[in-house]
């Protein structure tokens, strides 16, 4: 599915004359002829060879399943960096079952990496490397680094409560879409706190991360995998102590 992603899309990405649709009145939310192809692309096989499962995909609605497994697909998490010309975006493909996601992969596929977790592995490759992925062991908010796509992050009451968080760490980085959770998983930073995500947003970071020693959850710590608010952490830790100035 992946490898179908990447030959679908590359083609377009950096390409003259790529243009975008906007999908939502009084905003901006892009879709492109490459998100489309893309998830066409995935569920294409799909349909070969797992036609009993449920998909439920960004740019094509769902299917409903006979199996008790959905496949959680978004073409292109980050169109807003897939049109400006930034590697930060990624397909994300997960597969959910009753109880959330249980694998998940983040595939980048300009640069070639690829971020798997779940059913018994945890691991990336990358143009000539690969390992296992790990969460740091970071544990105190003034160790960390953090990591959001947005700096108007949510609304006006969520921005304030991500402010209270951020005056705390380390570092806050922006800008880097479903790509901040793949670094999470391998080790390079510590948090990523959204908000207003969908489930094919975030249901392959989660597996991700969980697999590589992580936690997920939305602010509340309920859990995150049918979206909304989004709290990522390295270490349980550092998930409480995030948590409390999210709820402060």
């Amino acid at each position: 599915m992946a490898d179908a992603a990447r030959d679908a899309i590359l083609p377009h990405f950096r390409s003259v004359g790529l243009t975008a649709d906007n999908k939502v009145a009084g905003g901006f939310d892009p879709v492109t002829i490459a998100d489309r192809a893309s998830e066409t692309a995935m569920r294409e096989v799909l349909a070969d060879l797992r036609p009993q499962d449920g998909i439920l995909g960004e740019e094509h609605g769902t299917v409903e399943g006979t199996s008790g497994l959905t496949w959680v697909l978004d073409p292109i998490d980050g169109t807003r960096s897939f049109i400006s010309g930034t590697p930060t975006w990624g397909v994300l493909i997960a597969l959910s079952d009753s109880t959330g996601p249980v694998l998940g992969m983040i595939d980048q596929p300009y640069v070639g990496e690829r971020f798997m977790g779940g059913l018994g592995r945890c691991n990336w490759t990358g143009p000539g490397r690969d390992g296992t992925l790990a969460t740091r062991q970071t544990s105190a908010l003034a160790d960390a680094t953090l990591f959001t796509t947005f700096p108007e992050i949510g609304t006006d009451d969520e921005r304030v409560a991500f402010q209270r968080v951020a005056r705390e760490v380390k570092l806050t980085r922006y800008g880097c879409d479903c790509y901040a959770y793949a670094l999470l998983g391998a080790g390079q930073i510590d948090l990523v706190i959204e908000a207003g995500l969908n489930a094919y947003d975030v249901q392959a970071p989660i597996a991700v991360i969980e697999a590589a020693g992580g936690v997920v959850t939305q602010w509340d710590g309920s859990p995150a995998h049918d979206g909304g608010t989004t709290l990522a952490a390295a270490t349980p830790e550092l998930h409480a102590a995030a948590m409390a100035l999210l709820n402060g």
